[in-house]
């Protein structure tokens, strides 16, 4: 069951930061911001999975990507 958790997790992971990265690069977002969302957010959710906390970081992957599909892209 971890194991199906933990290739979901990486899938919705590369998801998440390709989508980060084009939101990144159309609306010009300031450098600091750049940086939380694209090297440590996604580096706080693997060091949460790497410490056993799969079950703190999924829901709060799950929950990016939902806001992140609701976006409206301009």
């Amino acid at each position: 069951m971890i194991m199906l958790l933990t290739m979901l997790f990486m899938i919705c992971i590369f998801g998440f930061v390709g989508k980060l990265i084009g939101f990144a690069f159309r609306f010009s977002w300031s450098l600091i911001k750049v940086a939380f969302f694209l090297v440590f957010l996604p580096f706080i959710l693997i060091a949460m999975v790497a410490y056993g906390l799969i079950y703190i970081a999924l829901p709060v992957l799950v929950v990016a990507m939902i806001v992140g599909l609701l976006v409206k892209e301009a």
